[in-house]
């Protein structure tokens, strides 16, 4: 089907359906994404928010960790009730699971999510299958979870409002890197296009995204930078965050979102890691590449996942521990893909 100028995939337009079989008007739905949320997540869920609304229904956005403050200028007035999450899935009739297939990920909701009534999943990575049954709207091959919750309006003929199209188009510049990643494909441009038919302003949502930034992170940013380490002759090249670093500059674990592309961006490097010893004595590693290397096969490896270029993972152990292994797995996975 074509809707809005933009081709729909016929799996995706019955999916999208069988998604919207289960919104009927005067539902209660509570809309929730992963831990952490990024741009994509939050896009995602807000744009969905308003068009829900906008048919009749009681939407709410129930997260199981805050939204990071450079978003907030997305959040419609009354919808963010992730302070008490629980309580909003508990009392849903539906639960829409964005932008994260695995319940692992959904933090302290997982409970709440499995004995929800009804749970629909809209989601562009690949399936964990962890997730109570229910319609599914997963598309691998789409650039975000945003592109999806446009086919699902399109497919519907549920208006967009230009609140939606400009969170929509949040998700989809923040999940393509400023439509610079490899997931940037033709039709998630012509997606973007029609946003802007909408009346979206590409000047001021970058601003917003991208050029706001507080002291804070700027100096958290050269801290983190200051730990840089590179081994050319693996393409690898990884910062490790400061303990204590986050308090020192009073910003938050979402002002790091984005240091790990300053390593990636050297000559010669194929595979950057970040890495942080979390509160829970667990350590995260982000990790990000270039060219073929597919960095979700190596998270995998540490029960981590996402795409090819972006993913992540949380070891159990000290830093040193995490590294070590992470590293010496990095460097054999670089090195058997030379030549």
């Amino acid at each position: 089907m074509t809707a809005n100028g933009v081709s729909i995939p016929p799996e995706r337009a019955r999916a999208a359906r069988e998604v919207a079989a289960v919104l009927a008007p005067g539902r209660r739905v509570a809309l929730t994404t992963h831990v952490n949320a990024d741009g994509d997540g939050v896009g995602s869920e807000v744009a969905l928010w308003h068009v829900l609304v906008a048919r009749g229904l009681r939407a709410s956005i129930a997260n199981p960790t805050p939204i990071p403050e450079r978003f907030h200028f997305l959040l419609p007035a009354g919808a963010d009730h992730s302070t008490r999450a629980a309580r909003e899935i508990e009392a849903a009739d539906v639960v829409v699971v964005l932008d994260i297939s695995d319940l692992s990920r959904l933090g302290d909701l997982a409970r709440a999510i499995t004995q929800s009534h009804a749970v629909a999943c809209i989601d562009h990575h690949v399936s964990q299958g962890s997730l109570p049954g229910g319609p599914r709207l997963v598309a691998p091959e789409a650039a975000a979870t945003a592109e999806l919750v446009f086919d699902l309006a399109s497919e519907l003929g549920w208006p967009l409002t230009p609140e939606a199209a400009r969170a929509l188009y949040v998700g989809i510049l923040t999940d393509t890197g400023g439509f610079r990643f490899a997931n940037t494909t033709p039709r998630v441009l012509r997606v973007a296009g029609e946003l802007l038919e909408r009346g979206v302003d590409p000047e001021s949502i970058y601003s917003s995204v991208y050029a706001s930034a507080p002291e804070g992170r700027i100096r958290l940013t050269a801290e983190v930078l200051a730990t840089l380490v590179v081994e050319l002759e693996h393409g690898l090249a990884w910062v490790t965050v400061p303990p204590d670093a986050l308090h020192r500059h009073r910003v938050t674990a979402d002002d790091l979102d984005g240091i790990v592309e300053y390593p990636r961006s050297i000559a010669g490097v194929r595979l950057a890691l970040l890495f942080r010893q979390l509160a829970n004595g667990k350590v995260k590693v982000s990790f990000r590449s270039v060219g073929d290397v597919d960095v979700a096969e190596l998270a995998q490896q540490f029960g981590g996942g996402g795409h090819r270029k972006a993913a992540g993972a949380s070891l159990d152990g000290t830093l040193a521990e995490a590294q070590a292994a992470v590293l010496a797995a990095a460097r054999s996975y670089l090195d058997g893909r030379e030549g």
